[in-house]
């Protein structure tokens, strides 16, 4: 197995998880839009790593790194903003949270070793 294909492969279940988290919380105005930002940003860091892999160039597989980086950042946030409104799931909400800034910081490795 291909260190590729583990980024990609704990890059779904990073957002498999935010999906199993979100469906637990109760549907209120707060939270709709909360879960709604938080699934979209999640997907969204895997979804970019797919595509720095089909990059056409370096400097194109670097930008979708950045991006990937930025996505994971953007689901940190949206993940802090869901605990602070919901009390429940607070251990798997941390967990979460630690797995966004480790992504984070994987991607921003990755950028750093390539410039």
């Amino acid at each position: 197995m291909n260190r590729q294909y583990d980024l990609e492969e704990r890059t779904e279940k990073f957002a498999k998880r935010v999906i199993e988290l979100c469906k637990e919380l109760p549907k209120n105005t707060v939270n709709i839009e909360l879960i709604s930002q938080t699934i979209r940003a999640s997907g969204s860091v895997g979804a970019n790593y797919i595509e720095a892999n089909e990059a056409l160039s370096k400097k194109d597989f670097y930008y979708r790194i950045k991006i990937c980086r930025k996505e994971s950042k953007e689901a940190r946030y949206w993940l802090k903003l869901l605990l602070s409104a919901n009390n429940k799931l607070e251990k798997e909400s941390e967990l979460l949270i630690k797995e966004s800034t480790e992504l984070m910081n994987i991607f921003g490795a990755i950028v750093r070793k390539g410039t």
